[in-house]
C-alpha cells in the first residue's frame, strides 16, 4: 500500500510461526507468498517467527540444530522464552506452521494473549513416524497430533485427503485449504533452450526434473532405478539439497534454486517433472511445475494423487515397492508417447485454477470469520492451565 492509506477495516497482525524455513522449502513459499498478499492486499501487518538458519528471520527463536537434516533446519526447544517472544510482537492471531515445539509455545502465546490460534498442516507426522519407528511410532504420533491440533481454533489441510484423515484421527475444525503458484512467474514461456544447452546433455535426451529436499521420505532412489530402466535417452536432473543425495550414471544434481524465476526457467526447460513421494500433504513443486507447462508424473497417494492425473501426467499406483521402479518407468514413457501440447495446456490450466490469487481470499475469509465472529478460545483455560499461563499473563 502506498504511505498514508488508510488501513482496510479487517486489517490485523498475522503472526507464522514455524521451524520450516528452508530456502526451498515450500513452508516458506507459502509464507512469502501469503506476507505478499497480504500487505498488498489488506493493509496489516505480518511477522515471521523461525529459528531460520540464514538470518532471515523477522523474529527469530531461540533454537539448536535439528540432527539429520544437514542443517537445513534448527528445532526450538525453549517452549516458555519463545512464548514470551511471540507474545511480545503482539499478533491478533497467530498461525503454526508445524507440530512440534513451536507450536506449543505458538499456543501458549495465543491463549496468554486472548487470540486465535491456527494450524497449518504441512506434513504428515504418523506416516513418517511409521516410516521411522513402525506401528508403535505411529500410534504415538497419532496421539500426539490429536492432543495438540484439538488445541488450535482451527487446523488447515492442503489436501481432501490430508483433511480427511485428520477428521478421522479425531481432529476437530479441520479446514481444507489448498496452497497456490504464482503463475506469472511459473509460466511455460520460461522455456530457454540456452538452459537446456547449458546441462550438457546429448542431443534429443529426454530430461525428467526433480526439485526438492533430497530426503528419504522423497523415494529419490526410485527415480534413479526409472532411469536406468528406461535407456540412455532419459536423464534425471535432481535439484535441491538434503542428506540423501541422489546419484547415478546419468543423473545430473545441482544446487538448490533460491530464485523462483530462476526455477520456473529450468523446469519449463524440461521434459517432465518427476516426483515419488509417498507423504507429501499437497506437492507444492508439482504445482509450479505445470504451472510451466510440464507433465508430472508422480506417486498416486496423499496430497500428490490431487495435483495429477492421466490429463496433466501419469499418477503411478503400485503396492509393490519391488516393482515400483518399473512402473514408473512405465508411467513416464506413456506420457511421451501422448499429445505433448495437450498436456501442456491442461498442465498450465490447473495451475492457472490455483493461483495464488484465487487460493488466499478464502485463507482470510477464515481469519476474518475468527477474529470477528463467536469467541473462539473455549480451550483455552484448559490449555493455559496445562501449559501454567493464567488469563493474559505472559510465560515467562
Amino acid at each position: 500500500m502506498e504511505p498514508g492509506t488508510p488501513a482496510a477495516p479487517d486489517a490485523f497482525h498475522l503472526l507464522d510461526a514455524t521451524m520450516f524455513w528452508n530456502p526451498s522449502g515450500g513452508v516458506r513459499r507459502y509464507i512469502g507468498a501469503k506476507r505478499r498478499w497480504a500487505l498488498q492486499h489488506t493493509g496489516g501487518r505480518h511477522t515471521v517467527a523461525t529459528p531460520a538458519p540464514d538470518g532471515s528471520a523477522m523474529l527469530r527463536v531461540p533454537s539448536l540444530p535439528l540432527p539429520g537434516s544437514a542443517g537445513a533446519y534448527r528445532l526450538p526447544w525453549r517452549r516458555r522464552a519463545t512464548a514470551a517472544l511471540l507474545c511480545g510482537a503482539a499478533p491478533d492471531l497467530i498461525e503454526s506452521a508445524d507440530p512440534y515445539r513451536l507450536a506449543w509455545s505458538a499456543l501458549d502465546a495465543a491463549h496468554a494473549l486472548g487470540v486465535p490460534a491456527v494450524a497449518f498442516c504441512h506434513s504428515d507426522i504418523v506416516q513418517l513416524a511409521q516410516a521411522g519407528g513402525g506401528r508403535v511410532a505411529a500410534r504415538i504420533a497419532r496421539r500426539y497430533a490429536v492432543r495438540l491440533y484439538n488445541r488450535f481454533d482451527r487446523v488447515f489441510a492442503p489436501s481432501l485427503a490430508m483433511a480427511a484423515q485428520l477428521a478421522d484421527w479425531g481432529v476437530h475444525g479441520v479446514v481444507h485449504q489448498p496452497l497456490g503458484v504464482d503463475t506469472r512467474v511459473f509460466h511455460p514461456s520460461r522455456a530457454s533452450a540456452n538452459c537446456r544447452h547449458a546441462l550438457g546433455l546429448p542431443q534429443g535426451a529426454r530430461v525428467l526434473v526433480y526439485a526438492g529436499r533430497f530426503a528419504p521420505e522423497k523415494n529419490l532412489p526410485v527415480l534413479e532405478r526409472a532411469v536406468e530402466r528406461l535407456g540412455p535417452r532419459y536423464w534425471l536432473l535432481a535439484v535441491g539439497a538434503g542428506p540423501v543425495v541422489p546419484s547415478g550414471p546419468r543423473t545430473l544434481v545441482r544446487r538448490t534454486v533460491l530464485d523462483p524465476t530462476t526455477l520456473a526457467t529450468l523446469l519449463a526447460s524440461c521434459d517432465a517433472f518427476v516426483h515419488a513421494g509417498a507423504h507429501e500433504t499437497f506437492g507444492l513443486s508439482v504445482l509450479e511445475a505445470l504451472a510451466c507447462g510440464v507433465p508430472v508424473v508422480a506417486r498416486a497417494a496423499g496430497g500428490l494423487a490431487e495435483r495429477v492425473d492421466e490429463s496433466v501426467g501419469a499418477a503411478v499406483r503400485s503396492a509393490d515397492a519391488n516393482t515400483f521402479a518399473d512402473a514408473f518407468a512405465d508411467a513416464v514413457t506413456s506420457v511421451f508417447e501422448r499429445d505433448r501440447d495437450a498436456l501442456r495446456r491442461a498442465a498450465r490450466a490447473r495451475a492457472e485454477a490455483n493461483d495464488w490469487s484465487q487460493v488466499l481470499p478464502p485463507l482470510w475469509a477464515h481469519y476474518r470469520a475468527l477474529l470477528h465472529g463467536p469467541a473462539t478460545h473455549a480451550r483455552g483455560a484448559a490449555s493455559r492451565a496445562n501449559s501454567g499461563v493464567r488469563g493474559t499473563e505472559v510465560p515467562q
